[in-house]
């Protein structure tokens, strides 16, 4: 198990809406519930009626929410423990001033003539509205033998919301973090060889014909504004590093 300081858990890490290169990732799978859950499943199950009262196409699966991250001569370890989404969505409402973390990956999807394809998700969704690259929460089918595979995790949320394979794009070597709160981004950029348009066009297709309707549309983003469109907190800075890397 992994033990991080209780009183500044990102004690020596970059400063918060930092990019920061990571030299590797170490993300193991924990027994037992996770201590938020542990403390908190009574008022997440209330929290959960209310929701699914406002939006009733909520699911409540299981997901990871990520306990003790700690980074160590650039390599990201962490504990992962398996957690109702219920749980995840009280723990959403309460932090920054709450236990646990939420760790996940998001894939940069760029256009062979430099566009950020992100997605707009649906209504029915728990993000209406908001903007941000093809990604989802770690789940427990993302673990092999006792190792949370964030990649593989980024494969299938493309692939599943919209159509993708990231095997056919070339990817960066390098892969980044920032962190907003007590979420942790894990970004990686894949160039594919079809412009904005040809992506688009396929996204759209592919769109039309999902089972489960998550994405209102596909968005080609062309330069780091912030208010550009409706992003969460962690959009803005990756915005920010891309878009001032690609012109260097």
């Amino acid at each position: 198990m992994i033990d991080a300081p209780a009183d500044d858990p990102f004690a020596g890490w970059p400063a918060e809406g930092q990019v920061f290169p990571l030299a590797g990732l170490a993300i193991r799978l924990a027994a037992g519930p996770h201590p938020f859950h542990a403390a908190e499943h009574v008022a997440a199950a209330a929290n959960w009626q209310a929701e699914i009262a406002a939006n009733p196409a909520l699911f409540n699966g299981d997901m990871l929410l990520i306990d003790a991250p700690v980074l160590a001569a650039g390599v990201l370890a962490a504990n992962a423990h398996v957690t109702p989404y219920a749980t995840f969505l009280l723990w959403r409402r309460r932090q920054p001033d709450c236990k646990g973390f939420h760790l996940f990956g998001l894939p940069l999807v760029v256009s062979s003539d430099g566009a950020l394809i992100a997605v707009r998700m649906s209504r029915h969704t728990a993000n209406p509205g908001k903007v941000y690259c093809a990604a989802g929460s770690l789940e427990p089918n993302d673990v092999a033998d006792g190792r949370v595979d964030l990649f593989a995790n980024m494969a299938r949320e493309v692939h599943e919301e919209i159509g993708l394979v990231l095997a056919d794009a070339r990817a960066d070597a390098t892969v980044h973090a920032v962190r907003v709160d007590r979420a942790v981004t894990v970004l990686r950029v894949y160039r594919f060889g079809s412009t904005a348009d040809e992506l688009l066009a396929g996204i759209a297709t592919h769109i039309l014909h999902a089972e489960e309707q998550e994405i209102d549309q596909a968005l080609a983003i062309r330069d780091a504004r912030p208010d550009a469109f409706a992003y969460p907190a962690f959009m803005p800075p990756v915005l920010a590093w891309f878009f001032d890397r690609e012109k260097r």
